[in-house]
Protein backbone atom coordinates (compact mmCIF):
# COMPACT_ATOMS: atom_id res chain seq x y z
CA UNK A 1 0.00 0.00 0.00
CA UNK A 2 1.17 3.61 -0.81
CA UNK A 3 1.12 6.53 1.62
CA UNK A 4 -1.70 8.33 0.10
CA UNK A 5 -3.99 4.79 0.27
CA UNK A 6 -3.26 4.69 3.85
CA UNK A 7 -4.07 8.07 4.89
CA UNK A 8 -7.33 7.66 2.95
CA UNK A 9 -8.26 4.52 4.78
CA UNK A 10 -7.22 5.97 8.24
CA UNK A 11 -9.47 8.71 6.95
CA UNK A 12 -12.29 5.67 6.20
CA UNK A 13 -12.41 4.19 9.35
CA UNK A 14 -12.46 7.10 11.61
CA UNK A 15 -8.69 6.87 13.37
CA UNK A 16 -8.18 10.51 14.62
CA UNK A 17 -4.67 12.15 13.16
CA UNK A 18 -3.80 13.38 16.43
CA UNK A 19 -4.08 10.13 17.47
CA UNK A 20 -0.65 8.47 18.56
CA UNK A 21 -0.23 5.31 17.25
CA UNK A 22 2.98 4.95 19.49
CA UNK A 23 1.80 6.54 22.77
CA UNK A 24 3.12 5.60 25.59
CA UNK A 25 0.57 2.91 27.40
CA UNK A 26 -1.03 4.56 30.93
CA UNK A 27 -1.33 2.87 33.94
CA UNK A 28 -4.72 1.38 34.96
CA UNK A 29 -6.74 2.79 37.70
CA UNK A 30 -8.77 1.25 40.24
CA UNK A 31 -11.39 2.37 42.54
CA UNK A 32 -12.07 1.35 45.51
CA UNK A 33 -15.13 -0.35 44.85
CA UNK A 34 -13.30 -2.36 42.29
CA UNK A 35 -10.81 -3.73 44.90
CA UNK A 36 -13.21 -4.06 47.62
CA UNK A 37 -15.51 -6.27 45.09
CA UNK A 38 -12.64 -8.21 43.54
CA UNK A 39 -10.36 -8.71 47.21
CA UNK A 40 -14.46 -10.43 48.51
CA UNK A 41 -14.55 -12.21 45.57
CA UNK A 42 -11.09 -14.05 45.60
CA UNK A 43 -11.48 -14.18 49.25
CA UNK A 44 -14.89 -16.27 49.00
CA UNK A 45 -12.92 -18.88 46.63
CA UNK A 46 -11.50 -21.71 48.16
CA UNK A 47 -8.10 -21.61 48.32
CA UNK A 48 -5.27 -23.33 46.66
CA UNK A 49 -8.02 -23.74 44.03
CA UNK A 50 -7.84 -22.84 39.51
CA UNK A 51 -10.89 -20.88 39.99
CA UNK A 52 -8.73 -18.19 41.75
CA UNK A 53 -6.02 -18.20 38.90
CA UNK A 54 -9.17 -17.75 36.71
CA UNK A 55 -10.59 -15.04 38.35
CA UNK A 56 -6.91 -13.31 38.30
CA UNK A 57 -6.90 -13.98 34.75
CA UNK A 58 -10.49 -12.99 33.82
CA UNK A 59 -9.69 -9.69 35.22
CA UNK A 60 -6.28 -8.78 33.98
CA UNK A 61 -4.71 -8.76 37.55
CA UNK A 62 -1.74 -10.25 39.24
CA UNK A 63 -1.66 -11.70 42.98
CA UNK A 64 0.77 -8.62 43.78
CA UNK A 65 -2.26 -6.50 43.17
CA UNK A 66 -4.01 -8.41 45.63
CA UNK A 67 -1.51 -8.30 47.92
CA UNK A 68 -1.27 -4.62 47.60
CA UNK A 69 -4.67 -4.19 48.16
CA UNK A 70 -5.33 -6.22 51.29
CA UNK A 71 -2.04 -3.90 52.65
CA UNK A 72 -3.32 -0.62 51.88
CA UNK A 73 -6.69 -1.94 53.93
CA UNK A 74 -4.73 -3.26 56.41
CA UNK A 75 -2.93 0.09 56.88
CA UNK A 76 -6.54 1.86 56.82
CA UNK A 77 -7.73 -0.21 59.47
CA UNK A 78 -4.81 -0.08 61.67
CA UNK A 79 -4.65 4.03 61.13
CA UNK A 80 -8.13 3.95 61.56
CA UNK A 81 -7.65 2.83 65.58
CA UNK A 82 -4.52 5.32 66.36
CA UNK A 83 -5.93 8.29 67.94
CA UNK A 84 -5.88 11.24 66.20
CA UNK A 85 -4.07 14.28 67.39
CA UNK A 86 -4.94 17.59 66.00
CA UNK A 87 -2.26 20.49 65.27
CA UNK A 88 -3.33 23.22 67.01
CA UNK A 89 -4.15 25.80 64.25
CA UNK A 90 -1.51 29.17 63.93
CA UNK A 91 -2.65 32.61 64.13
CA UNK A 92 -2.95 34.88 60.89
CA UNK A 93 -0.15 36.73 62.92
CA UNK A 94 1.79 33.38 63.32
CA UNK A 95 1.83 33.03 59.99
CA UNK A 96 2.93 36.53 58.58
CA UNK A 97 5.68 35.80 61.54
CA UNK A 98 7.18 32.99 60.01
CA UNK A 99 6.76 34.07 56.29
CA UNK A 100 8.85 36.92 57.47
CA UNK A 101 11.20 34.74 59.65
CA UNK A 102 11.80 32.56 55.81
CA UNK A 103 11.97 35.70 53.82
CA UNK A 104 14.79 37.73 56.41
CA UNK A 105 16.63 34.03 56.12
CA UNK A 106 16.58 34.01 52.31
CA UNK A 107 17.64 37.66 52.76
CA UNK A 108 20.39 37.49 54.98
CA UNK A 109 21.80 34.27 52.89
CA UNK A 110 22.04 36.77 49.46
CA UNK A 111 23.24 39.07 51.52
CA UNK A 112 26.52 36.92 53.14
CA UNK A 113 26.91 35.40 49.36
CA UNK A 114 27.10 38.82 48.55
CA UNK A 115 29.17 40.06 50.47
CA UNK A 116 31.58 37.03 50.02
CA UNK A 117 31.58 37.77 46.24
CA UNK A 118 32.25 41.77 46.93
CA UNK A 119 35.05 40.59 48.89
CA UNK A 120 36.85 38.25 46.53
CA UNK A 121 35.94 40.99 43.74
CA UNK A 122 37.87 43.29 46.57
CA UNK A 123 40.96 41.05 46.68
CA UNK A 124 41.16 40.10 42.81
CA UNK A 125 41.36 44.25 41.95
CA UNK A 126 44.04 44.47 44.63
CA UNK A 127 45.86 41.79 43.36
CA UNK A 128 46.00 42.87 39.77
CA UNK A 129 46.68 46.25 41.01
CA UNK A 130 49.88 44.92 42.77
CA UNK A 131 50.59 43.23 39.66
CA UNK A 132 50.59 46.37 37.39
CA UNK A 133 52.77 47.88 40.18
CA UNK A 134 55.36 45.83 40.10
CA UNK A 135 55.10 45.47 36.22
CA UNK A 136 55.70 49.04 35.94
CA UNK A 137 58.32 49.32 38.30
CA UNK A 138 60.68 46.60 36.92
CA UNK A 139 63.34 47.06 34.19
CA UNK A 140 62.80 45.54 31.17
CA UNK A 141 65.79 43.15 30.53
CA UNK A 142 67.94 44.12 27.00
CA UNK A 143 67.67 40.89 24.64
Amino acid sequence: MTMPSLTERAHDVGVPDEQDPAARPRRRRFDAEYKKRILAEYESLPAQSSARGALLRREGLYSSHLAEWRNSVERAAAGALEPRTRTPKTSPVERDLARAQDRIARLEAELARTRLALEITGKAHALLEMLSQSAATEPKSKP
